[in-house]
């Protein structure tokens, strides 16, 4: 039995990203996604049940990449962590613009996401990734405040409420096509915004 010809998997993938990327999930045609990558319609069912099946695969290393990039910043439990890291994880400096490097490093998979998604399971995942945002931060919150730490009075709704607008001022550079120049800048200004230790009443150091 012949090998299936996998030399022409990365035109396929190609193609569907710059279809996806200028027409979004609904609007893209897999004619088009064909005719681009040079390939009849049967070779690419062959490898992908459908339209939706081969967004997914567009944007499958982005996601294992954000999964990983995430787990990673939050792996160590809240009580395992010292006051210290505990005030820093709130503090707007280097490490935004380190999430803003890692998001640019996977621009076209992240642009999918938040706004070409809709007809995928996909479709929320602006919202539901700032849900498990909310999750993980509201328990570092809650650490520091029973510590003694912090003093604020915000309610896991409201972190949400608050995350919501904080992961808007992130996603929209990127739908909006700005250059690595223009994030940089964008990111001195939200952090600049958002004055997380305010809001959560940490205390001061003496």
């Amino acid at each position: 039995m012949a090998k299936p010809d996998r030399s022409i998997d990365p035109r396929i993938l190609e193609s569907a990203k710059n279809e996806f990327l200028t027409h979004g999930f609904e609007k893209a045609s897999l004619k088009t996604i064909c005719e681009d990558a040079g390939v009849t319609t049967g070779a690419l069912y062959k490898r992908y049940k459908g339209k939706e099946d081969l967004f997914c695969a567009v944007v499958e290393d982005t996601v294992i990449a954000l999964e990983d990039f995430v787990t990673k910043r939050s792996a160590a439990q809240p009580s395992e962590l010292s006051d210290d890291t505990l005030i820093q994880a709130w503090e707007m400096n280097e490490s935004m613009l380190t999430w803003f490097q890692f998001l640019y490093s996977y621009h076209d998979g992240f642009v999918l996401l938040i706004s070409g998604a809709a007809g995928t399971k996909y479709a929320n995942f602006q919202h539901d990734f700032v849900e498990s945002m909310t999750t993980k931060s509201y328990e570092y919150f809650l650490e520091a405040k029973n510590r003694g730490l912090a003093q604020g009075d915000i309610t896991l709704e409201e972190m949400h409420i608050l995350l919501s607008a904080f992961w808007t001022t992130v996603y929209e550079p990127f739908i909006h096509g700005y250059t690595w120049q223009q994030m940089e800048a964008h990111c001195e200004l939200v952090c600049s915004l958002f004055n997380w230790n305010k809001v959560l009443g940490f205390i001061a150091a003496e």
